[in-house]
């Protein structure tokens, strides 16, 4: 197989993962919270700022994911 196909099938693939690692990172996350928001009701605002912010985290490592995956397919 050619560099660059391995380099494109790589990047697709990694681009994937990412995405449903981050899509089931965020639904686990709203779950928790809305579960925890549920039972204290009273700290609600706060368990919402926190969510706000691991998701921030959540998707910026999705999207360190998705520039290597860039990086492979335009320097391959």
């Amino acid at each position: 197989m050619e560099a660059a196909a391995l380099a494109y099938l790589a990047a697709g693939l990694g681009a994937g993962i990412a995405a449903v690692g981050a899509g089931i990172g965020i639904g686990w996350l709203a779950s928790s919270s809305m579960d925890g928001a549920a039972r204290q009701p009273e700290a609600a605002g706060d368990i919402r700022g926190l969510m706000i912010v691991s998701a921030a985290l959540i998707e910026g490592v999705a999207l360190f994911a998705l520039i290597i995956c860039l990086l492979l397919v335009f320097t391959a």
